[in-house]
């Protein structure tokens, strides 16, 4: 691991373990830390210029998470992403984002529309670039999700984002299907024009397969 730079040991507690979750986390929705790999919370520790307790939060929280799992007093391990994982996943993706549309599009400004308009397009450009499927769908529903007025439904998204980013790295729109979800993509945009909130949920289900 590379390290995260210098660390203002006077912050809080909760802060730093906030730091190194993300750290941590990073690296596993990035492959360095791949499926199967060890992380000792002391190697963490000192790397980092930390105590482990943060540490150990950390990992607790991202077993939570089901990205790892610890094995107290030895090690924690990553876990690997199965098919039932990325099925659950994107399960969980699809009924989040669809309440983050539901509860944006009414709300959003003009200004924020065209913002919208400006990711849904990239969505769409996706379709034939796996890697980027994913990503530039989460971007559409972070965004809503930011902008839905709701804190309690944005605080679970924020919390969601990095597992659904490591679980849902490796899907893709079958190519059968790419013309339909264009469609849906195409639909969705006019939904988010028309301010309709309740069509542009069932089309978000819909892209999920729900």
């Amino acid at each position: 691991m590379s390290s995260i730079g210098s660390t203002n040991i006077g912050e809080s507690k909760q802060l730093l373990a906030e730091e190194v979750f993300h750290y941590i986390g990073r690296q596993i929705i990035d492959g360095t830390l791949a499926a199967g790999e060890r992380i000792r919370d002391v190697d963490v520790a000192e790397e980092l210029h930390v105590s482990r307790t943060p540490v150990r939060e950390a990992l607790q929280r991202l077993e939570r998470l089901g990205m790892v799992t610890m094995y107290p007093s030895r090690y924690t391990e990553v876990t690997a992403v199965t098919p039932e994982t990325m099925a659950q996943s994107l399960e969980f993706a699809g009924y989040q984002a669809g309440i983050a549309a539901r509860l944006a599009v009414p709300r959003i400004t003009a200004a924020q529309r065209e913002h919208v308009f400006k990711l849904v397009a990239a969505m769409s450009a996706s379709l034939e670039d796996s890697p980027r499927t994913s990503n530039t769908r989460w971007a559409v529903f972070s965004y809503l999700g930011d902008h839905s007025g709701n804190t309690q439904h944005r605080t679970l998204m924020d919390d969601a984002s990095m597992v659904l980013f490591r679980n849902l790295r490796d899907w893709v729109v079958p190519a059968a299907d790419r013309g339909r979800m264009r469609r849906v993509y195409a639909d969705f945009h006019d939904a988010v024009r028309r301010s309709d909130g309740e069509k542009a949920e069932r089309l978000v289900r819909a892209m999920y397969y729900l």
